[in-house]
């Protein structure tokens, strides 16, 4: 299998198997009820995990919490109460996704004495330096920085803007505890907490080793966050991660944004408006290094393949010749390409081989077993059926709404009629 890197620019051969492949994929910081587009390296996360194990690998997986931060300080309420909640809620959400949980979910909170002691080996070593409470890293001192990104060290905007530091380019490690912030940790330069970049270096360490196989997040980490880190840890001599990849971004474009949401894109209110299978299942109609639009009109056609793949199932017709596994093993191989795999999935789907079909759908957390229609609901649409024969479409039409009401969809067919659950 191979996959691209953001690090080499080009697809990368994995280790074969068993390997093993550890993989660290950036998670949520925990202030509010996640956003959708927090949903994307989760996802591609465990897809990855589920493929990966498939193919007989040995594969562990770990999505951190951030759960101290500029934004979690600058939240109304007690930053601890604020991030415990927010946690609980990111928790609730991504596990009604049904595709189980990381193999581990450290929190930086819980990693503070840990990152104590990476900056101070940083601070030996000459690589960073304290500044009234605040310890920053010297970019200078890494000659390779701006490798990941492809910004030149030269035209390295400022991140954190303080007149006392030695560069402008230079970024925080810990920060000094300001009035008003009530998250703060003894450290040898005083009490404060750790910067952004360096939890994530200390807590993918503490999991998977100084190296491991893939590092994965969103494209708006590569600079400065994954920068960082990979400075960071690179400073001590650690490999770190061997791929980096990194997801494109959801567009909420204009007119076309969703009118279905509203205001509010959370993770939550995605599922409650269009229920997990329709949300995986728009997320795989694109690559993952691609950007995808998520608009009503995109959610709408993923919904629509959800039920034809249902109604393949429920119709249950005799398989006819079609292409094997290994097509959709081949897709997949390759980048882990959502979209062909899909398009195998339909071609199973045209051809109702249903094995392979739910064998494939499976690996997505789309797999299911097909539920019995209720007598009252079979009963509705045998009466529906007489209807229709009758030409009674008045009554048809209210038979249909009394089936959906119970949870069924009743989908008409050369054959006769389905019932499918929605």
């Amino acid at each position: 299998m191979r996959l691209y890197s953001t690090l080499s620019r080009r697809l990368e051969e994995l280790p074969a198997p068993p390997g093993p492949i550890r993989m660290y994929f950036c998670g949520p910081t925990v202030y509010q009820r996640a956003h959708i587009g927090n949903a994307r390296p989760f996802l591609l996360g465990m897809w990855l995990r589920n493929w990966l194990r498939h193919r007989g690998y040995e594969v562990t997986l770990v999505h951190n919490i951030t759960d101290v931060d500029d934004k979690i300080l600058a939240a109304p309420g007690p930053s601890a109460e604020v991030a415990a909640r927010a946690t609980e809620w990111y928790l609730q959400d991504i596990g009604d996704f049904k595709l189980g949980l990381p193999d581990a979910l450290p929190k930086a909170t819980e990693t503070v004495p840990q990152i104590v002691s990476f900056i101070e080996r940083l601070v030996e070593g000459g690589h960073a330096y304290a500044v009234e409470g605040d310890v920053y890293f010297r970019v200078v001192r890494d000659p390779e920085y701006g490798r990941l990104s492809g910004q030149r060290p030269d035209q390295v905007e400022e991140q954190e803007p303080n007149p006392l530091k030695e560069d402008p380019r230079d970024f925080a490690l810990w920060k000094s505890n300001k009035p008003g912030e009530d998250l703060a940790w003894d450290s040898p330069w005083g009490r404060g907490r750790p910067g952004w970049h360096i939890e994530c270096s200390v807590m993918a360490e503490e999991e998977l080793g100084q190296e491991f196989e893939i590092h994965g997040g969103g494209l708006d980490l590569v600079f400065p966050h994954h920068e960082n880190e990979l400075a960071q840890s690179s400073a001590l001599g650690h490999r770190f991660a061997h791929i980096w990849t990194h997801n494109g971004m959801l567009e909420f474009g204009g007119e076309k944004m969703s009118k279905s949401l509203g205001n509010d894109v959370s993770i939550r209110n995605v599922l409650d408006t269009w229920g997990r299978e329709v949300a995986l299942l728009f997320f795989m109609t694109a690559h993952w290094r691609k950007p995808i639009d998520f608009t009503d009109a995109t959610l709408e056609q993923a919904k629509a393949q959800w039920q034809s793949f249902s109604q393949a199932i429920y119709e249950n017709k005799p398989a006819r010749p079609t292409v094997g596994w290994e097509a959709f093993e081949a897709a997949l191989d390759d980048d882990f390409n959502t979209p062909e795999a899909l398009a195998v999935l339909h071609e199973w789907r045209r051809a109702s081989e249903l094995e392979l079909l739910n064998r494939g759908l499976g690996i997505f957390g789309l797999g299911f077993v097909p539920d019995t229609p209720p007598e009252e609901v079979q009963a509705l649409a045998r009466e529906r059926a007489e209807a229709r024969a009758q030409s009674n479409w008045q009554r048809s039409d209210e038979l249909r709404e009394e089936i959906a009401a119970l949870g069924w969809v009743v989908q008409d067919g050369a054959d006769g009629w389905t019932l499918v659950p929605t």
